[in-house]
């Protein structure tokens, strides 16, 4: 899940509601009443009901989902990956409470099993009730839920995953750890030898500071290092990203695009050529991050 590393609480005066990113850029939306409001040791957890984005769910204030464009977001953090692995079976979601990521993952009838670690069980409990679309697969007899930290999961476990999908908020608070390094080593030491790891990778206008120190925390254990964009409405910019990491497996030359065709995946925002796509990244994101990724293409006979 998105979270904002700089943003006043739920402000509601005249039924909006209003996030502020980094004291630079504010999001407002309409909402017509509150379906859910706690307080989890951890944050502060809303579910709204918008005037034109559907359900929608906060953590501190933070717009995290909404049923308009969510889609996009979970779709692009599973698919890539899972279309890449030859043969993906053990899945590994940090965060994501929401379920979107799970919803998606286990849509790949190679999945045998996924392993669902999130930190605040009053975020799962909120989406279960006021966001069946989402949370849908959560029951499911192939996933495995565990309300714990991620990290102390990931320091802990001795088992070996195809594909770990990092669904985490911004590096602040129970989430900062999952940025460092020595997470980023402890995964690689869990993934199998062609093993990805995705992570949530912020805002290329915003964040590129953070980008940039979260890839090249990532730098020494993964061979492959690539960043991926998709738009999203509901997130400051409108333009978000994803870190793709791997021992080896290119996200452009070892996709093959047949494997899209015959699973023929009921999606609303992923397909072939927006696989493709996300890879080829604007000048100024090349440039903020010049040395720290790979390039995915070195002429365009490699991408056609």
């Amino acid at each position: 899940m998105k979270n904002s590393s700089s943003a006043d609480p739920c402000d509601k005066t005249g039924l909006w509601i209003k996030e502020i990113h980094k004291d630079k850029v504010a999001l407002s939306f309409k909402i017509e009443k509150t379906l859910f409001s706690e307080r989890s040791q951890f944050q502060q957890v809303d579910v709204v009901q918008t005037a034109g984005h559907g359900v929608m769910l906060l953590n501190d204030g933070i717009v995290q989902l909404s049923e308009r464009d969510e889609f996009v977001y979970h779709e692009m953090i599973a698919h890539v990956p899972l279309f890449v692995h030859p043969s993906p079976k053990q899945v590994l979601v940090i965060g994501g409470g929401d379920g979107g990521t799970v919803r998606e993952v286990l849509k790949h009838q190679s999945v045998d099993r996924v392993v669902m670690v999130e930190i605040d069980e009053i975020v799962v409990q909120a989406c279960r009730r006021h966001l069946p679309s989402v949370s849908c697969a959560l029951d499911d007899p192939r996933l495995e839920l565990r309300i714990e930290d991620g990290v102390k999961f990931v320091n802990d476990t001795n088992e070996r995953f195809d594909v770990v999908i990092v669904d985490s908020s911004d590096p602040i608070g129970p989430s900062e750890p999952l940025f460092d390094q020595p997470f980023y080593e402890r995964v690689a030491a869990i993934l199998a030898d062609d093993g990805i790891m995705i992570t949530q990778a912020e805002s290329p206008f915003y964040d590129h500071d953070i980008q940039h120190l979260m890839l090249m925390n990532q730098r020494p254990f993964f061979k492959k290092l690539h960043l991926y964009l998709f738009g999203n409405i509901t997130y400051p910019g409108g333009f978000w990203s994803f870190g793709y990491a791997s021992k080896g497996i290119c996200p452009l030359k070892d996709f093959d695009s047949a494997r899209v065709e015959k699973a023929d995946l009921a999606t609303r925002y992923y397909n072939i050529g927006i696989h493709r796509a996300a890879f080829m990244l604007p000048t100024f994101v090349k440039e903020n991050l010049a040395g720290v990724i790979d390039p995915v293409i070195k002429s365009l006979r490699d991408f056609i």
